[in-house]
């Protein structure tokens, strides 16, 4: 029973840890602010979700387990919160996305 939780762990820490390269590398190299957005939102829920879950698997029913409960709550709430609110404010403050108006591609024919 112990090698299926200590397998189950570390497939979320090594998913957790791939979502967080790939956000990194979205971040880094998505063309526009809205796109980097996103990059960050996948690399901050998921990434920090699985590594967090992961974490607690190898914790068992300990107060630690508790604690990193409390933090995965609060990363999945208020990431996605931030992030909306960056974006709202980004669009007030008139930052378009790449391709025009709506974010729709424009043809040069």
């Amino acid at each position: 029973m112990q090698l299926l939780v200590d397998s189950l762990s570390w497939v979320c820490l090594v998913g957790g840890g791939l979502f967080l390269i790939a956000g990194a590398i979205g971040i880094l190299r998505f063309p526009d602010f809205y796109s980097r957005l996103h990059a960050l939102g996948v690399c901050d829920t998921m990434g920090a979700g699985l590594t967090l879950l992961g974490l607690m698997l190898q914790g068992g029913l300990t107060l630690v387990t508790v604690k990193l409960m409390l933090i995965f709550y609060f990363v999945i709430f208020t990431g996605p919160t931030a992030i909306h609110a960056l974006a709202a404010a980004a669009r007030l403050s008139g930052v378009e996305p790449e391709g025009g108006e709506g974010g729709r591609q424009q043809s040069s024919t």
